[in-house]
């Protein structure tokens, strides 16, 4: 996505190497949440690194897919079981380590929210830690995730052969389930089988000591056929014999799978002994290799390998500068780090979900923190105003201090938003300090203070730091000045600046709550806030908590009645209204959204001294505009947009956006009308250069696809840095350029599908980037149907022509089944493409592999050349063949440009009449005697068969009678070309009979009716849209005030329990209770949202037919009145071909007089010469 060090990348990246202690494995007791008791077992892995498997007591064997292990624990975070007969279970060898110091807890899982435990107890703290790191290290080894589709074979054969029945065999069921996904799939395997020597019944079983992976490679060959493959190796050259010599190879080597755009010299071209290496590693026919030959199988091989991956490794590997300002790359940020549900409401939320963010390579994660309403006042995490679960603030710190570091050292960016009291926010001060330890960021790095014009440290810098974004207090001596305008109110304070962080506007960094003399603020209803844009100021001891407020306040303040009456909010915040939404300062409309905004959201809280001790270089500041920013030039400032206004700031101000991001950071998260925790596309903002672009992790829509593909790169650091001119303050770039940009190559793309498997399929490639490079639903193929196994797209190339910015581009390969279920995807950079022939390994929605499904493509790429240079370039690059092919072509112009070549010699209708051969002389006449002209149209010359009147010759001496002239007769198909004239008999395009006044203006009249009545279903979808809203928003009100009796009912009930001493009871009471409310709550949801869809389903059927009424209504008159312009130019052309007629006729008689005349005179000469003859011989 951007540019690496210049030079060739030495790659640091290591393949998986398998101790022996873990491929004989090790004795452990088994147990996960559903075991009664623990079961012994042998654990192992397979040299490989592929699969974790064990076998048990009674030789049942079973495995887990090491790709999908998410993390492995064991010491305090790893999990025990309770008290009880499978603790005692589990109690095995050093009698005085502690359980969990013996226990390797394994989390996995397909996605990041619906995590699975299991859990194994060895004998002794360091076989535990072996395991535990291990694992962890083949499930985050790039290469394995990022292997070869000849890997993922081996993979599926090592899993058969490893994974076996109780009596040590091979179940051929377990191929079967493998590979085929309908009953013509099943004998297709069941006949490859058997093709190769195995029996294929569904219960027999294969010996593992015969079934080698030549074997299976066998088997895949007969049952996909690859005929796509073979035919690529006939084209090749093997057209006439079964393999290719080491020089055609070689060839295609240079020719197909190398990349025209590297450097010669620093990637030179393969040579003969390079490509023989190739064939002795994947020939495997006996003699072959020692000839120099390679086989349709070895062939094969080469394409499936590593060798030939669609990515070089270098771009898995960290392969950018990492010493430059943090605010020079883009960093994988997380928006609601805590919830687990696809819905903003009423979502779950959960410790575990912050370990797995990170665990990603996430670096930015945001806690929403509120007052714990507990005895020990903890303070708390959840979404604030919804019944959204809490989790603690401690537990969150904990699972963050244990996971920020597993996969990537560079450091994390710990998002505040902060709803707390003073007293709670002390003790989140001090848990944060306590836990995380050295790891946390208080000072300012050596070199790099809080000043302005000094650029922010670099992650390198920054490597196992954790930094706070939280709002800072700051202290200035002012006086008391209060000023009111229409559109806001603003507080300066002596000794202390009132300044909030405004997410959506911006943020402020406003932070302080007292005023003079520390006296508390009470009073003061509406300032600026950081994630409201409006800003309730109280006294600690009114800090609003999540779910209900104080008991002398007025719950749920900022939604009221005449908030109701406003209508919906428009974009809510963070916790579902518009917490971040912009500070308006220009006239009341801005106001009056703001209000409508504000939602359902708490006021966040002033900072504390404590935690404001804790800020450094992200402190959070409302944004007022670019040109204020530019002035101040503080890096270590940030401000936060909601998608709405950042959008907003990138059409009017694109450069200015991209200058700004090049000093200072930013963070843009999804608007809080996304209740679905839906995603905006994150390519919109990194092409601004945006850092910190927030997305809902919990959600893997197509958005947060990009975004875990993009962030693999760069060994998954989190960290990608931003291309060159988007960091160099001497550059300028302009987001929505369409032009090539200064300085950068554009590039060209190509890619055809030849093959993928998966039953009834197509696949679609998309192309995101700038707006212009931007391609997305146009490139396609045609759906495979019937062939689950191997179906061809043997269609034209997707090309991509021009790609302004290549190394801001990326490319995401979808196949989908006929229903358009998604079946896997895979996201590649542009840049990092290899050209030719490769096999891309899909992924599922979390980005990781799918063992079998792959994609068989040809791409092509090379720089961009406008049409208009390429005969230029072609020129450039091959200068003698380019002068020779001029040459041949001048050679073949010169037979056509000979000046010798003969006249055509005159025909006998041109020639002279001749007369003892003199020619004869004739008086010039007005009138052409060769040809009838038809107003000013000369009629076509006589084709061959029609009748010509030839020239009359005599054989007599000189007083002989001169012939006339020749004279052409006028035939039916002269007649008739001349009345075939395009421009006469031409009939009148559809398209301009429409384009006549009558017809448009009855089509304009049906328009106008659709158009007044499309406003008008609009207005009512958008009024039923509201009353819909306000309906849910005051069930929510209803939920929550429910939701807090009840609470303070229970803890008037655990205080009376704590006396009696039955507190578990009634805690088991309470909880009993707190569910069957949540559960009523959401049946009640989904009730409403069933009633308001049929409701508005109900009233999109009427709007429709009223539509279609109003069409059928304009039918008939809008295609009479198109036949009556019809009949109309018919009219036309008849009278003005009735006038051509006549006027053609006239001449046609006028023409035969003037024959006539002639012919009579030439009577009467004939005539007069033989009196004068009679009368001289008398």
């Amino acid at each position: 996505m951007a540019g690496a060090k210049p030079g060739v990348h030495v790659v640091l990246l290591k393949p998986i190497a398998v101790p022996e202690t873990l491929i004989k494995g090790n004795k452990f007791i088994k147990w996960d949440e559903s075991s009664q008791t623990g079961t012994p077992v042998t654990l192992k892995v397979d040299p490989k690194g592929y699969i974790l498997y064990w076998k048990d007591q009674n030789k049942d064997m079973d495995f887990l897919d090491i790709s999908l292990i998410r993390d492995t624990r064991t010491g305090k975070y790893a999990k025990v079981p309770k008290e009880g007969k499978l603790r005692d279970n589990c109690m095995i060898g050093q009698i005085d380590t502690p359980l969990e110091e013996k226990t390797v807890t394994i989390c996995y899982g397909k996605d990041m929210t619906n995590i699975e435990f299991v859990n194994f107890v060895c004998g002794s703290r360091e076989v535990a830690r072996e395991w535990t790191d291990e694992l962890l290290s083949y499930a985050t080894n790039l290469l394995a995730l990022n292997g070869s589709v000849l890997s993922y074979l081996e993979k599926a054969h090592t899993k058969l052969t490893h994974v076996l029945d109780v009596n040590g065999r091979i179940p051929v069921r377990n191929i079967i389930k493998m590979v085929a996904s309908h009953r013509d799939d099943k004998r297709r395997v069941e006949k490859a089988l058997e093709s190769v020597g195995f029996m294929a019944g569904k219960n027999e079983t294969i010996d593992p000591g015969k079934f080698t992976f030549e074997d299976f490679f066998n088997f895949y060959r007969h049952l996909v056929g690859r005929t796509e493959v073979d035919k690529v190796f006939d084209e090749v050259g093997a057209k006439k014999k079964p393999y290719l010599t080491v020089e055609q190879f070689v060839q295609f080597l240079n020719k197909e799978q190398r990349d025209p755009r590297l450097n010669e010299i620093l990637y030179p071209y393969y040579t003969i002994k390079q490509a023989q290496e190739f064939i002795n590693l994947y020939e495997t026919k006996n003699g072959m290799a020692a000839k120099g030959h390679l086989s349709q199988e070895g062939f094969l091989k080469y394409l499936m390998s590593e060798e030939n991956n669609i990515v070089p490794p270098e771009l898995l590997d960290l392969s950018h500068d990492m010493g430059q300002s943090l605010s020079h790359y883009f960093i994988n940020s997380s928006h609601n780090t805590y919830l687990t549900g696809c819905h903003q409401l009423t979502g779950r939320s959960s410790v575990e979900m912050y370990r797995q963010v990170l665990l990603s390579g996430c670096r930015c994660i945001e806690l929403d923190c509120w007052d714990g309403r507990n005895a020990d006042e903890e303070p708390v995490i959840t979404h604030g105003y919804t019944m959204c679960t809490e989790i603690s603030f401690k537990e969150v710190i904990e699972a963050i201090a244990e996971s920020a570091f597993k996969t990537s050292e560079y450091p994390v960016i710990l998002s505040f938003e902060n709803h707390c009291s003073h007293k709670q926010q002390a003790k989140m001060a001090a848990h944060c300090r306590n836990i995380f330890g050295e790891m946390l960021l208080t000072e300012c790095m050596d070199g790099f203070p809080l000043e302005v014009d000094i650029p922010l440290p670099s992650p390198h810098l920054l490597k196992r730091k954790i930094i706070v974004k939280n709002k800072k207090k700051h202290f200035h001596k002012e006086k008391v000045k209060v000023q009111k305008t229409s559109s806001s109110i603003k507080l300066k304070v002596d000794g202390i600046s009132l300044n909030g962080e405004t997410k959506g506007g911006g943020t402020g960094d406003e932070g302080g709550g007292t005023l003079g003399n520390n006296e508390p603020l009470s009073t003061v209803k509406e300032c600026e806030n950081e994630e409201s844009g409006h800003q309730t100021v109280t006294s600690p001891s009114q800090s609003a908590p999540p779910a209900m407020t104080s008991p002398d306040r007025k719950p749920r303040e900022s939604i009221s009645e005449d908030a109701l009456s406003d209508g919906a909010p428009n974009d809510l915040d963070e916790h579902g209204s518009d917490s971040e939404s912009s500070e308006s300062e220009d006239d009341d409309a801005e106001v009056a959204n703001f209000k409508k905004e504000k939602g359902t959201a708490g006021k966040e809280a002033e900072a504390a001294l404590e935690m404001s001790a804790l800020v450094n270089y992200v402190q959070p500041v409302h944004f007022h505009s670019f040109e204020s920013s530019e002035k101040k030039r503080k890096s270590f400032e940030i401000s936060s947009f909601v998608e709405s206004q950042a959008t907003s700031l990138l059409k009017e101000y694109p450069v200015e956006f991209v200058n700004y991001n090049k000093r200072q950071l930013s963070r843009i998260y999804p608007r809080g009308t996304r209740v679905d925790s839906g995603n905006f596309l994150p390519q919109i903002f990194w092409n601004a250069g945006c850092q910190l672009v927030a997305l809902n992790f919990q959600t893997l829509d197509t958005a947060m696809q990009l975004n875990l593909g993009i962030f693999e790169y760069n060994n998954q650091s989190g960290y990608i840095l931003k291309p060159d001119f988007m960091r160099r303050t001497d550059r300028r770039f302009d987001p929505f350029a369409e032009s090539i940009v200064d300085g950068i190559v554009a590039g060209m793309l190509s890619i055809r599908f030849l093959t993928d498997k998966k039953v009834g399929t197509y696949v679609e490639v998309d192309m995101y980037g700038l707006p212009t490079d931007t391609v997305r639903k146009k490139h396609r193929t045609k759906i495979v149907p019937a062939n689950g196994i191997n179906p061809v797209y043997d269609e034209e190339p997707f090309q991509f022509k021009k790609v302004v910015l290549p190394n801001l581009a990326v490319i995401r390969i979808a196949v989908f089944d006929e229903n358009n279920k998604m079946l896997g995807h895979r996201v590649l950079p542009v840049e990092g493409l290899r050209p030719g022939y490769r096999h891309i390994a899909m992924r599922n929605e979390c980005n990781l592999p799918l063992l079998l499904p792959t994609v068989f493509v040809h791409i092509s790429v090379k720089d961009y050349v406008p049409d208009e240079m390429s005969e230029f370039i072609i020129a450039l690059s091959n200068p003698i063949a380019y002068l020779s092919e001029m040459e041949k072509h001048s050679q073949q112009l010169a037979v056509l440009e000979d000046p010798d070549d003969p006249e055509i010699p005159l025909t006998s209708e041109t020639s002279p009449p001749i007369t003892n051969g003199s020619p004869v002389r004739r008086e010039s006449s007005n009138i052409p005697t060769d040809s009838v002209t038809n107003g000013g149209i000369r009629p076509t010359k006589p084709k061959e068969g029609i009748i010509t009147k030839p020239s009359i010759t005599s054989n007599s001496s000189a007083g002989s009678v001169p012939p006339h002239p020749p004279l052409k007769s006028i035939t039916s198909e002269a007649v008739s070309s001349q009345l075939n004239e395009p421009e006469i008999l031409q009939p009148t395009p559809l398209k301009e009979l429409k384009e006549q006044k009558p017809y448009f203006k009855v089509l304009a009249k049906r328009e106008k009716e659709l158009e007044t009545l499309s406003k008008k279903h609009e207005k009512a979808r958008e009024n039923m849209k509201e009353i819909h809203e306000m309906q849910e928003e005051r069930l929510m009100i209803q939920q929550v005030k429910a939701k807090t009796t009840m609470e303070k009912l229970h803890a008037k009930i655990l205080k009376k329990a704590l006396k009696n001493g039955n507190i578990e009871q009634v805690e088991q009471a309470n909880q009993h209770d707190h569910q069957a409310l949540l559960r009523d709550h959401e049946e009640k949801h989904k009730e409403l949202r069933c009633s308001q869809a049929e409701t508005f389903l109900a009233m999109c059927k009427d709007h429709f037919q009223a539509e279609l009424e109003v069409l059928l209504r304009h039918h008939e008159p809008i295609y009479d009145t198109l036949k009556l312009v019809m009949d109309c130019n018919h009219r036309d052309h008849r009278k003005r071909l009735k006038v051509r007629i006549t006027h053609f006729s006239a001449d046609y008689i006028n023409s035969l007089k003037i024959i006539q005349i002639k012919l009579s005179f030439h009577e009467k000469f004939r005539r007069f010469n033989w009196l004068s003859i009679e009368i001289l011989r008398l």
